[in-house]
């Protein structure tokens, strides 16, 4: 099932200014997803809060980019996954890092490995992390604050994970170099 890919033109009325802000903040490119979820203008506004309130945390972007990638690729999105590789790359993650979340290997960086390891914990836990996996996040350098901050990145991806399943989110072709299918986790 997919759903139209609209444009600030033809979108519904109270999505056009937000695919106007999107396109005009992304050079001119507007992804799918956003295209998508503008037949739904308050998942489209939904989505971009999320966005803007994951970048004001304080991790870093490539951290920011890390969690993203983590949760898209726990919860399954080929779509997602493919535009956080990217969005990781273009915020200089390690590309090591990036392959190792797209293989579902270890990391060689510990402390991202740490955040990797959070971020999975809370999706597979539905959030019920204990105290030592809370213990060992903080000891590498992290914070309680953090820890809480982490549930805006999974918040997010759940709801674009879920819709670009749902909806089969077609990926874009600035994207077709970050394609996965999920076949490279080891």
């Amino acid at each position: 099932m997919s759903t139209e890919l609209f444009t600030p033109e033809n979108a519904p009325e109270e999505s056009r200014e937000l695919l106007e802000t999107v396109q005009k903040k992304m050079g001119g490119f507007l992804p799918n997803l956003y295209r998508q979820m503008a037949a739904s203008p308050k998942v489209l506004d939904t989505y971009l809060t999320l966005s803007d309130l994951i970048a004001k945390t304080s991790f870093s972007p490539a951290e920011q980019q890390l969690i993203l990638l983590t949760a898209s690729a726990r919860n399954g999105c080929k779509y997602c996954v493919a535009a956080h590789s990217s969005g990781a790359r273009m915020t200089k993650l390690d590309k090591a890092a990036i392959e190792a979340v797209r293989a579902g290997s270890e990391a060689e960086d510990a402390k991202l490995q740490v955040l990797r390891g959070f971020v999975e914990q809370v999706l597979d836990t539905r959030g019920k992390v204990g105290k030592d996996a809370l213990n060992a996040f903080i000891a590498a350098g992290y914070t309680q604050t953090q820890a809480m901050e982490v549930l805006i990145g999974v918040s997010m991806k759940a709801l674009s994970n879920s819709f670009s399943r749902m909806f089969e989110t077609p990926l874009d072709d600035v994207l077709k170099g970050m394609e996965w299918d999920g076949n490279d986790r080891v």
